[in-house]
Order: C-alpha cells, then structure tokens, then sequence
C-alpha cells in the first residue's frame, strides 16, 4: 500500500471514530441529562417503634394482655394513636339529637372549642383536634314508602355540616343508622363525601333492626361482617384515590349491639374505634365500660359523654382528667 493510499485510510478511520464518538456523546448526554433530572419521590414510612410507644400509653398500664390490642399498623397519615379526637354530634332537624343542632352555630363551635382546649390541658401528650359527628342518615319510627325505616338527610345539610367544619379546621364524621337498610347500601350513597381525606364514619348498631322491629322499639344489633363491610369498603375507597387511613366510630353500650368482636378485622387503610354510647350515672357508665369495652378490645376506643342525661341535675359528667384514668384511655370523645 502506497503511503498516500495509507494516509489517505487513516484520515478516513479517525474521521470515522470521531463521528462515533460524536454520536454516542449525543445520545449518551440527554439520556445522562435525563437521569439527572428525575425527582425521586420521598418515600414516607410508619416509625412503628414511636408507634408502639404510643400504643401502650394508651393501655394505661393494662397487664392482661387485652391492650393494647396486636392489630396491623396503619398507613403513614394515620390519626391515631397521634390525635385525640373531640366530636361533637347531632342532627341540623333536631334539637334533641345533640349539641350539634341543638346550638346555633357560632355557639356550638365555640363550645366546642372549649372542650378542645380542657382535653389539651388534660394531656398535653397527644394533640387534640375537633369533629362534627353528623347523623346522615337516621333510623325512623315510620317506614314510608321503600324507605327502610331509615331517612337520608339531603347533602345540602351535609354540605353545611362541611362548610362549618372548615372554619375551625375540624374532621366530620357521618353517621348513619340504617334501620332496615344495610351498611352496604348506606355508606355507598356517601361516597363522593367519604373520598374526602377529613370525612370519616359512624356506624351504630342500636338501630340496626336485623329481626324487622320498629327501630327504637329494641336495641338493635351488627355482626362482625356488617362492620367488616363498612371496613372493606373504606379500605377500598382509600386505596383508590390514594387517601390517609379513614377512622370508623361503632357504638357500643350492651354486648349484643356488636356480635363476633374477635371477627371483626382493622386494616392498615382503616382505624376502628368502639365507642362506649348510652347515658347514666358515672357508676353505671363505669360498669358499663368494664362489660361492653374493656374485655372485647378490637383497637381503639371511644367515649360518648351526654350534657343533659349524664347529668341529671347532679353535675355528673365525667372530666377529662377522670376519663384518662380508664383503661384503656379513650382516644375519641363524643359530647351528645
């Protein structure tokens, strides 16, 4: 080979390489560029040890094993055991539902925030925030036309309900009693508000009519699988549209309101309350507690306390201070 014909070749391969390089530095830079640009989503995890800490201070020193109750660990956004929740609940028809309608508004959520403020004092370990437990739909001593012995209240008063709620930055709770109806059937026509991260569920069992009584008429009664309804679907709801866990308040004050306790089944999408309902004395309040909550843990629980018929004229009401004293200490407060 000529040296002409030799140089000429070599020009020829280092021109070649040259635009190979060229190329692959082309494509090999956006794709870096692309690399380098990429957020990497932050991945927030349960710290289950503070979790658990937690957990136990709720048991209040319980040595039986009940509590606190080995149930899973819900998912990061979870309001309990971290918040304790003050509720006031009721009915915008009815003064005699509760304090919630029996009050004008500005009042009511004045008062409300009183009783915030008194649980803060009380234990400053757990932050304190207010709800609206509102009655969505309410069991009737009629049955109208296919209604069910239940009534639906209108989503205007929802709505209401909803609007006062945020303007002292509160959760809301719907209630709903469904008569002859079903939990299914009920919580379903509550959706577009259930997929709202602060609106969570109530379910009550005393006007859950399973043998076709009038409700009111008999304390009324669900099994582990009604409230494993109401479970599974908030589960399914909150997995959908990617929510923080949803708290679900049943109420409880005999043993048969709830069946199977032991079946019914807490999800990391979802927080079960049992809420310890019905009015008296502190005493019989106290038996109460000791025979409907204490011995059948699920994971939380609950206590309603009742202006009017706690009372009785004699300032029974139980404090804050006197309640922190139960076991386990209840981390839902409902005032009726």
């Amino acid at each position: 080979m000529s040296v002409a014909k030799y140089t000429l070749l070599l020009l020829s391969l280092l021109v070649l390489t040259s635009s190979c390089n060229q190329s692959q530095s082309k494509e090999n830079k956006p794709a870096k560029a692309k690399v380098d640009t990429v957020k990497v989503a932050k991945v927030i995890t349960l710290d289950t040890v503070d979790y658990q800490k937690r957990m136990v201070a709720l048991s209040n020193g319980d040595t039986t094993g009940k509590w606190p109750v080995k149930t899973v660990h819900p998912l990061p956004g979870a309001l309990l055991p971290y918040k304790r929740i003050i509720a006031f609940y009721g009915n915008l028809y009815s003064k005699r539902m509760g304090i919630l309608g029996e009050l004008p508004k500005t009042e009511m959520l004045n008062k409300l925030k009183e009783e915030v403020a008194l649980w803060k004092a009380a234990d400053s370990t757990v932050e304190t925030v207010p709800a609206l437990h509102y009655i969505a739909v309410t069991a009737q001593g009629k049955n109208g036309s296919g209604s069910n012995y239940r009534l639906r209240m209108p989503f205007k008063q929802i709505d209401t309900v909803m609007a006062w709620a945020k303007e002292i930055d509160a959760l809301v709770f719907l209630d709903v009693q469904v008569g002859h109806s079903t939990v299914k059937e009920e919580i379903a026509t509550l959706t577009d508000y259930l997929k709202l991260p602060n609106v969570h569920l109530g379910i009550d069992p005393e006007f859950s009519m399973k043998g076709g009584e009038v409700p009111g008429a008999k304390i009324g009664t669900m099994s582990a699988t009604d409230i494993n309804d109401a479970i599974d679907f908030l589960t399914t709801l909150v997995t959908e549209n990617n929510l923080p866990p949803k708290v679900l308040v049943v109420h409880r004050f005999t043993k048969k309101m709830i069946t199977d306790y032991d079946q019914i089944k807490p999800t990391a999408q979802v927080q079960v309350v049992i809420d310890m309902d019905g009015f008296g004395s502190k005493e019989l309040k106290k038996a109460t507690w000791m025979r409907t909550i204490y011995p059948e843990p699920v994971q939380f629980t609950g206590f309603k306390l009742f202006y009017k018929n706690d009372n009785e004229g004699k300032a029974e009401m139980y404090t804050p201070q006197e309640l922190l004293q139960f076991t386990p200490k209840p981390i839902y407060i409902q005032y009726q």
